[in-house]
């Protein structure tokens, strides 16, 4: 299930410390790079199907060890003290603090008569929870404010859940980027936080019933474990208000199977109780359970991890279940509680040419998302699977999220293109028509940029698409610079959204590229597929191609060309720029996944191997996996592209050892006056909960070096 998808020792012989002398002092554009640290080369070897593999650098992986600790100090030192002559850089900070400092409001949702509503002044670091009582006109009363809770903004929310009668809010949070989670509990009449604290939750929903929720929990790790641990039997618990956590009960566990995760969930009526199992980032068993029955048991409905089933909503006996099984595009059909084997389902909205994004039950009517050529539509059918509506967007765009209940007819939806700013719209159902609830008042004219969306040939002759972002009056000359940008994996759709982040970058007459390469969800599971395990190079290939006919239609050149990437999207980048150094100019790998041969054995890369397999799978896949592995592909004596590699220290998603060690080769190996730096943030994990200071520092560092490495020289209007 996506749900898990944007869900990423062995002893040492002969160390030695770790020094900054004797290492290479290239030149780039006129701006020295001081010596890269000296990473010490150890005796590890392993052994795939009878071949021997060096892992130099395994001492890397140990994130608690002082030696790891002092070369991170190490090259942090030589990344900032190059960034620091960029003459550039304040002014980029300076344009990102201008531009990032408008109002933001979130979606409200309504329990009850009370509204919950994130909102952000401009710079707050973290969003802040408010309460509007009675009335979306109602004065904010501040529920949470996690700018209190710690002054360098690593305090985040994860998520929040009003309850049923919305009487209360449970919400969790996570520190210093860690997906480790909180819970904690609020009483909304009074504004008052509870007593109640749950910790050592991960990859949790949290669902309420009656007087308590079910949360999803791993045991506590060793302190050695925290962040670089695998996470093993998931646990599901019932929290019951104003009780420990030592005396929550434990609902669910697999003790069969180490390496699943277990989702729960209830039907608005508190009468159902769901768990859905994953073994993976796709795929998914589903159960039940009536809670209404004393001797009642989980009932199973799917039992096999091979397709996706996702309950969206429940009426009286009846599920309505979206899912890809028999429909690869998806589908939604209709399971009884008292019938759920398969061959009694009933199909109420069939599978299309449009893949069904998303579906959930509002004002009485179900509203399928739905996705074409990575834009979203939407339209409503009745409980039978009628059609009775088509919501008219503003444009070609994405759907973020709808906020609303079956039982009301108002409803709210956010909408966001590459040129237009996420706006909230509050919907009426029964008229079908909305209103603007709230949009940013960005100090930029939107309206002049423009957004292009071209089909282009991969390498095998799948037609892929891709959106081309730039500044009106575009001329094709070869000479521009541009960053293309990807991600290629785990049922992931990239569909367009704007970001503040790349406003400098355009303004200064830079093309921004996203390509929907295969391994997405663009076009159902069979795309996603295509870029899966043995098909993997798909996705690279995809990749390689749109950079290829970005250069053949004198969009840019080599020269001016940079790509970028985050987790899956860091592996694409590690991948391409050791296929194809001479492709690119700039690469800018984020807490990527670089070691495809040992990714499976850290945290919650297990889960990853249905979209890559592992190198304990067979000598196939091991070979597989090696021949793309970014760590296992640096070769000696290349002059690989200016590289700002970016991980955080916290990351326990794709643990930063991945960079590390792809960082110490390519330290090692590459040959040219192109820098290859790494860029670790303190206090940061996997980049969900970021603070805007920290996230200002991190894009102002990417641009200053992605533009001077360029050849740009931006120019801001003050």
């Amino acid at each position: 299930m996506k749900k898990f998808a944007y869900l990423f020792f062995v002893s040492i012989i002969g160390m030695t410390g770790c020094n900054s002398e004797g290492g290479k002092t290239p030149d780039s554009a006129g701006i020295n790079v001081k010596a890269y640290p000296v990473a010490k080369k150890v005796d590890t070897v392993d052994v795939y199907f009878g071949e021997k593999v060096s892992d130099p650098y395994r001492w890397l992986e140990d994130d608690r060890s002082a030696e790891t600790a002092d070369w991170v100090k190490k090259e942090n030192e030589v990344t900032d003290g190059y960034l620091a002559q960029i003459p550039f850089r304040k002014s980029i900070s300076e344009r990102l603090t201008q531009v990032w400092n408008y109002p933001k409001t979130g979606i409200p949702v309504k329990k009850g008569d009370n509204y919950i509503i994130e909102k952000n002044t401009g710079l707050q670091n973290q969003n802040v929870i408010y309460l509007l009582r009675g009335s979306l006109d109602a004065e904010p009363e501040v529920l949470i404010d996690p700018n209190t809770k710690a002054t360098d903004g690593t305090w985040a929310l994860a998520g929040s859940s009003m309850s049923k009668d919305g009487k209360y809010l449970a919400y969790s949070f996570a520190k210093g980027g860690s997906d480790w989670n909180e819970i904690k509990v609020i009483d909304i009449d009074k504004n008052q936080e509870l007593e109640d604290h749950i910790q050592w939750v991960k990859f949790s929903n949290i669902s309420w019933c009656t007087d308590g929720f079910y949360y999803s929990a791993y045991d506590a790790p060793s302190e050695d474990d925290v962040l670089k641990g695998k996470n093993e039997y998931h646990k599901v618990y019932f929290h019951k208000l104003g009780t420990p956590q030592n005396e929550d009960q434990l609902i669910y566990v697999d003790n069969e199977a180490p390496l699943r995760n277990q989702l729960a969930f209830t039907s608005k009526d508190n009468r159902f109780l769901f768990i859905s199992s994953t073994e993976g980032t796709s795929g998914n068993s589903l159960m039940v359970k009536d809670l209404k029955d004393p001797k009642g048991e989980f009932i199973p409905i799917v039992t096999d991890f091979s397709k996706d089933y996702s309950v969206f909503d429940v009426e009286g006996n009846d599920f309505y279940i979206l899912t890809n099984d028999q429909a690869p595009k998806n589908h939604i059909v209709k399971v009884n509680f008292n019938n759920p084997q398969k061959e009694n389902w009933t199909e109420i909205i069939p599978e299309s040419d449009e893949v069904i994004e998303g579906a959930e039950n509002l004002g009485g009517l179900i509203c399928v998302k739905t996705m074409k050529d990575a834009c979203n539509l939407i339209r409503f059918y009745d409980p039978k699977g009628n059609f009775k509506q088509e919501l008219e967007l503003p444009e070609l765009g994405t759907v973020p999220s709808f906020s609303g209940d079956k039982e009301e007819n108002e409803a709210f939806f956010t909408f966001t293109s590459f040129t237009t700013p996420g706006s909230i719209y509050k919907y009426d159902i029964q008229k079908n028509s909305y209103e603007l609830y709230s949009t940013p008042k960005i100090g930029i004219d939107p309206k002049a940029f423009e957004t292009k969306q071209i089909f282009y040939t991969s390498k095998d002759g799948t037609k892929v698409p891709m959106f081309v972002v730039y500044k009106k009056g575009l001329e094709l000359n070869g000479k521009n610079p541009l960053l293309l940008y990807g991600y290629g994996g785990f049922d992931i759709s990239l569909t367009p959204s704007f970001r503040t982040y790349r406003i400098p970058f355009l303004e200064n007459g830079g093309v921004f590229v996203v390509a929907n390469l295969r391994g997405g969800g663009e076009y159902g599971e069979d795309w996603h597929v295509a870029g899966t395990k043995m098909q993997k190079q798909n996705v690279f290939d995809d990749f390689i191609s749109a950079a290829e006919y970005l250069i053949a239609n004198k969009y840019t050149s080599p020269e001016h060309m940079a790509i970028m990437g985050g987790s899956n999207g860091g592996l694409l980048v590690g991948a391409t720029m050791t296929q194809r150094p001479d492709l690119f100019k700039v690469a800018i790998p984020q807490v990527g996944v670089m070691d495809m041969l040992r990714f499976h054995k850290f945290t919650i890369g297990w889960a990853w191997t249905g979209d890559y397999g592992s190198s304990e799978d067979s000598k196939e896949m091991y070979k597989y996996l090696k021949g793309y592995s970014p760590v296992h592909n640096v070769k000696e004596g290349v002059n690989y592209p200016a590289t700002l590699a970016m991980t955080g220290d916290h990351d326990d998603r794709v643990v930063p050892a991945h960079t590390f060690k792809f960082m110490a080769e390519l330290q090692a190996k590459h040959k040219g006056n192109n820098p290859v730096l790494v860029r670790v943030e303190t206090n940061a994990g996997h980049g969900a909960g970021k603070p805007t200071s920290k996230l200002i520092e991190e894009y102002t560092d990417l641009w200053a070096f992605t533009m001077y490495n360029l050849g740009m020289e931006p120019k801001f209007e003050k």
